[in-house]
């Protein structure tokens, strides 16, 4: 049998997906269901006066409606589970429906339960509320200026944090001959799924078991954390999530909804569904980014980089999220050098409250951040001292035979071929001919641009230890249980939480390699903590070389054990026993042979064990990687600015990519597009944007652009193939690189094509109008 590792093999989640047949939480139907709807706030900072509710428990069908008061001493506060130490962090109260104050736009206010989703709704506007409009703020800088509201009366000058990475860059400024200082703008994001987010609860009286089903990237952190929140034991509460539309973050944290949903099936004897609706999501879902960046950045007129200093404001909204503080300081502040040999770097990073909704987490995190800041610096220090920026790029980048490497900021890259990833790209660009003809267009009225993004990410979360060093309150291992069934089919149980990755196909490709047989015969359980040990889920592109890791080595455990039984069978010693194509083979000898599913049916059947070896065959794994994983890559992006209209349009997109061994071509191919897409919709068009008095204006799809598929050209992918060195399976995350990558990209292609025009940076997103602008000289460059 050919080997599946490697092999474009078709998602096999595709069918019942792209058919209709998929099971989302809002599908679940169950006997006596009630519905549930979430009053919000209007306003970004009142004090809430009084709250009359009993007209809208009058409403024919309403069964119940909870307030703030209602709920207090019930459910428990929302919490933060990540603190990173050395910060002063301040976690003030979250509690699940506001008491006294509101805080931002989309702060619940109220819950309706009724008998459908209907009469659910019409019911809140029944509640009368009496507000108090506060004074309100929405800038994290003018949040932390002296006399500003305070978002938390507890929390001085709205400082969350203020954390710090790095050593004293002095030295390296000391010494520069060229200092580039600039500020750049991180927009926010509305991530947007394809699904909203859902719960359904169902609890029994009986036996106090609580059942939430959920829109979850990570359900076994969402029990912890709803376990302390609803005082329900760990051993009587099953999350579960079954097919989930895409998350890009938003689905990592615990909302107060969900805990709210569970209360009132627990308070009402009934199972209770909430589903929120896409302006719901705009307004109280996590947003993304939001971060003001000031850099600094030291070298020579040779182009070598000296000194990296970065300062950022973080906007993490009206409260700490459940991931939020983890995001600015461990995840953008360490890998702020990006691939580049610089000495000496310091990160400084302030997360401020505002009024405005909570940001965490968004499809890269922190990494995309730290890119778009390194790399654009790179392109305006290489224009400072005249050398072309792919030049400055090749003298910094860090040597192949320098790794592991220690950066000035602590990380250690494993692993990297940063010089043969950028060679491959410009081989693909044609870069030498595509300058030269961008000139002659240029001559000819044609604005062409180049631009270019060397990154390196730090993903595949854990490893626990350094989870627990930098704040993060759980581990980062992954479990996995591997079960052959006497039959020879496999169920696979996995800790991580896929939602649109593809692991269902990749993890049986690890699993059907190993014991040579089809893809067919194996099942990738996962996403119920009734069914899986532990897992600490899917995000930070650390499903496959986290999860996929403990799949693998629980895989080898079984076969450890079918050795042993293949040796009994045989009648020969277990060293003389190798394993190939689904067969156990006697060495030397052809012909004498056993297959893999009459091995697992002695298993099973226990005719004929070797000594001290217990029937059935399965095994279990927890894997703890020993460090982070490292994927890096080049992208090139080629557009065209029409200086008469301010459009832009991507010519070209190149992509080469290093996430060690590909399990399934097709499948990173797939992941690379979406992030390239994420990561362009960014620069070019998507932007959330809140008024002074807290209003989301952007707070639909009317206002809010985002990508499409007629938008972008065929995009030209490749890989370089450089295996993480401590993982068995030397894979690394591939899911979040082209968000990391292209945004950086983009805008440094646009500015280049509008250098004509005076142009040195530009503010995301690159908007038509903005363009105009610059180019008919009513905008400042």
């Amino acid at each position: 049998m050919a080997s599946v590792f490697g092999a474009a093999v078709k998602r096999r989640e595709d069918p019942r997906l792209i058919t209709g047949n998929g099971r989302y939480t809002d599908d679940i139907q169950l006997p006596g269901m009630l519905y549930a709807a979430i009053l919000r706030s209007p306003y970004a900072h009142a004090r809430i006066r009084s709250i009359h509710v009993e007209k809208a428990r009058q409403l024919p069908g309403v069964v119940a409606v909870f307030t703030g008061s209602d709920v207090a001493g019930k459910v428990g506060p929302i919490p933060t589970a990540w603190l990173p130490p050395n910060s002063g962090i301040k976690t003030p109260a979250h509690p699940p429906l506001a008491v006294d104050k509101v805080r931002y736009v989309g702060d619940g206010v109220a819950m309706v339960v009724a008998e459908s989703r209907y009469i659910a709704r019409d019911a809140l506007d029944l509640i009368e509320v009496d507000y108090e409009v506060l004074p309100v703020v929405v800038d994290p800088e003018k949040a932390m200026a002296e006399g500003a509201p305070l978002v938390h009366d507890d929390v001085p000058g709205n400082v969350a944090f203020h954390w710090e990475a790095g050593g004293d860059p002095a030295p390296a400024f000391e010494q520069a001959e060229v200092v580039i200082r600039h500020r750049f703008r991180q927009q926010r994001l509305v991530p947007n799924p394809m699904e909203p987010r859902a719960a359904v609860a169902q609890y029994n009286a009986g036996s106090g078991d609580m059942t939430l089903w959920v829109t979850s990237q990570n359900p076994h952190i969402h029990r912890v954390l709803l376990s302390n929140i609803l005082g329900i034991p760990e051993h009587k509460l099953r999350i579960v999530a079954v097919d989930v539309g895409g998350g890009f973050g938003c689905k990592i944290p615990c909302y107060a909804d969900e805990a709210l949903v569970a209360f009132a099936a627990r308070e009402l004897g009934r199972p209770v569904k909430w589903t929120e609706d896409r302006r719901e999501h705009f307004l109280a879902t996590t947003h993304g980014r939001d971060e003001v960046i000031d850099a600094e950045l030291a070298g020579k007129r040779d182009g070598t980089m000296l000194g990296l200093r970065v300062r950022m404001v973080a906007n993490m909204g009206a409260y700490l999220s459940t991931a939020a503080p983890g995001v600015p300081t461990i995840l953008f502040g360490l890998i702020t050098v990006g691939p580049y040999k610089i000495p000496y770097a310091h990160t400084e990073v302030y997360g401020v409250f505002t009024n405005t909704t909570p940001t965490d987490a968004y499809r890269g995190a922190g990494r995309p951040e730290a890119t778009y800041v390194i790399e654009r610096m790179a392109d305006l220090f290489a224009k400072e001292i005249g050398m072309d920026p792919v030049e400055v790029r090749k003298k910094n980048l860090i040597p192949a035979e320098e790794f592991p490497y220690t950066t000035p900021l602590g990380l250690q890259y494993d692993s990297g071929n940063y010089h043969g990833a950028l060679q491959k790209a410009l081989d693909m660009l044609d870069y030498d001919r595509l300058r030269k003809e961008q000139e002659q267009l240029r001559a000819q009225g044609r604005y062409i641009g180049i631009g270019w993004s060397t990154y390196v990410e730090i993903c595949g979360l854990g490893p626990s230890q350094v989870a627990g060093a930098v704040g993060f309150q759980g581990g980062l291992w992954e479990s996995a249980t591997v079960r052959v069934h006497p039959g020879g089919k496999v169920t696979v149980f996995t800790g991580t939480s896929p939602h649109g990755q593809g692991e269902e196909t990749t993890f049986a490709q690890i699993v059907a390699d190993r014991f040579g047989i089809p893809i067919e015969d194996v099942e990738v359980v996962h996403g119920d903590t009734d069914r899986i040990a532990m897992g600490w889920g899917t995000y930070g592109s650390r499903t496959t070389p986290v999860g996929g890791n403990a799949i693998a080595i629980a895989a080898d455990r079984v076969l450890e054990k079918a050795r042993k039984i293949a040796a009994h069978m045989l009648e020969v010693a277990e060293d003389d026993v190798e394993f190939t194509g689904g067969m156990f083979k006697v060495k030397g000898v052809p012909g004498r042979q056993v297959k893999f599913q009459d091995v697992v049916l002695q298993a099973y059947l226990a005719w004929n064990l070797p000594p001290g070896v217990e029937p059935g065959l399965e095994a279990q794994a927890f894997y703890d990687p020993v460090n982070f994983c490292y994927p890096f890559g080049a992208h090139a992006c080629v557009t065209e600015v029409d200086p008469e209209t301010g459009e832009i349009k991507i010519l070209r997109y190149v992509a080469v990519d290093d996430c060690g061994p590909v399990i399934n071509p097709m499948i990173v191919e797939g992941q690379v597009h979406g992030g390239v897409v994420q990561g362009i919709g960014q620069a070019l068009w998507e932007g959330a944007v809140y008024d002074d008095e807290g209003q989301l204006v952007t707070g639909s799809f009317m206002d809010y652009a985002m990508p499409k598929a007629r938008f972008f050209p065929k995009f030209e992918t490749a890989h370089t193939v450089t295996p993480a060195p401590h993982n068995p399976l030397g894979v690394k995350g591939i899911g979040e690189t082209g968000t990391i990558a292209a945004t950086p990209a983009v805008v440094n292609s646009v500015v280049d094509a509008l250098r004509p025009f005076g142009v040195t940076d530009l503010e995301m997103p690159l908007t038509p109008e903005k363009i105009w602008k610059i180019t008919h000289g009513r905008e400042a460059r």
